[in-house]
């Protein structure tokens, strides 16, 4: 078996599974953003009478949409969740300017390798980098059976296993590689499948750049998407458990060797060049070169996707004694407070502030613009951003282009999609 083979076995009863197998499964975390979580609680409350949380401490709520609300209605959504938390004893609650999502709840120490965990955000399966089984489920199936049960249900898929190797080559960054494979499987490429990323390109990466192949597993369609642990997993989970007093021992499941595959397909990093994901959607991704020249508006740096420490960091590199194109707004959106505090304490923001870029709030960025970066209808953006279909960040007509941090930071300099091996220090 795979790892998600055994977590699921384990977490099910069963000693063996196999693909096509209809398992319940004893689910360790449920998360949900701002938006998700005020839907869940009301099929809760409304639809589920006298029902009972089964066990407050699986539960997470993290404010990451509407982290400075608006509107009226935008602020008592907020409120209700809060008083929802309150009444039912949810304490894992990170409130407005914790960061995206998943990354300040993995930063947070509170997903290990082993756990199954659900989410009503499709980008749940991030954690995937870690050894654990992570997916996506609905707001009826949230409240129904992992509120009340603290369960899930799932068909054990079917596993694609895609080998990387070869030496990237210059200016091309993790994101340009993920990007292209959403591109090569294609959006229905992978439906209902687990996806492990291997070979020595992965194993040569860090587990924050790791994730970002199991959270664009969704863009192509799979169930989940996995990375077989190893000792940089380890350590990574070690660190970031040695902030929580109670942390519970983990359990690390790995591959055995002979575990089957649907389909292996192999990928020669050393042939990919940047890629940019262009309008309408995700799976429509190009080589920068065929689409370099394309006025912009708007760059950011942010999202489920982008915002790390290392996205800042290779910012302000290309930014440092240069200014933003006078066209551009730039938007650089920290992806925790805790990246926050370090690209604080390195300097990072004061590069960027005269360089002319925008410093917002650890958050989800623009992503379906509820507080910041909406679009007219003829303006564009480039961003690190996790999707681009029409009217996701302002008018149905805009054009949203999604690449790597390296791309977007060469593009606000110039005003123009650009190649970033154009520029020296890339």
């Amino acid at each position: 078996m795979n790892v998600i083979e055994k977590i699921l076995a384990r977490k099910s009863g069963r000693k063996i599974v196999a693909p096509g197998d209809v398992v319940v499964a004893e689910v360790d975390l449920m998360v949900m953003h701002d938006l998700s979580a005020n839907f869940v609680m009301k099929v809760f409350e409304n639809e589920m009478e006298a029902a009972r949380i089964v066990d407050p401490s699986r539960l997470v709520f993290a404010f990451d949409h509407n982290f400075a609300p608006a509107t009226r209605e935008a602020a008592e959504a907020l409120a209700a969740v809060r008083r929802f938390a309150a009444k039912h004893g949810i304490r894992n609650l990170f409130d407005s300017g914790c960061g995206s999502i998943h990354h300040c709840i993995m930063e947070a120490g509170l997903v290990a390798p082993g756990m199954v965990v659900i989410g009503c955000d499709s980008h749940t399966t991030i954690y995937g980098a870690i050894g654990a089984f992570a997916t996506g489920v609905g707001n009826n199936s949230m409240a129904a059976l992992g509120f009340v049960h603290g369960k899930g249900w799932f068909k054990v898929p079917e596993t694609i296993r895609i080998d990387l190797h070869g030496t990237p080559g210059r200016a091309v960054q993790p994101r340009d590689i993920s990007q292209y494979l959403v591109g090569r499987l294609g959006e229905d490429g992978a439906v209902y499948k687990a996806i492990e990323f291997a070979g020595p390109y992965i194993e040569s990466l860090d587990v924050p750049d790791r994730a970002l192949f199991p959270l664009q597993t969704i863009d192509v369609g799979g169930k989940c998407g996995f990375i077989n642990p190893d000792e940089k997993t380890v350590r990574f989970v070690n660190r970031l458990l040695e902030s929580r007093q109670t942390a519970p021992p983990f359990e690390l499941f790995r591959n055995d060797a002979d575990c089957r595959y649907s389909e292996v397909i192999d990928v020669d990093v050393s042939r990919i060049e940047p890629q940019v994901a262009c309008p309408p959607t995700v799976g429509n991704v190009k080589p920068v070169e065929d689409v370099a020249g394309t006025p912009i508006n708007v760059a950011e740096i942010g999202g489920s996707t982008g915002g790390r420490l290392s996205d800042i960091r290779t910012l302000a590199r290309c930014l440092a004694n240069r200014r933003v194109h006078p066209g551009v707004r730039l938007q650089v959106v920290p992806a925790s407070r805790d990246t926050y505090l370090a690209a604080l304490r390195e300097g990072l923001f004061e590069i960027l502030h005269l360089a002319g870029a925008n410093i917002f709030p650890p958050s989800a960025g623009s992503n379906q613009a509820f507080n910041m970066g909406a679009l007219a209808e003829d303006e564009v953006m480039i961003s690190t951003q996790a999707r681009n279909f029409p009217g996701r960040n302002g008018h149905p007509a805009a054009s949203h282009f999604l690449a790597s941090p390296l791309t977007v930071a060469a593009s606000a300099l110039t005003g123009r999609i650009t190649d970033p091996r154009t520029l020296e220090d890339a």
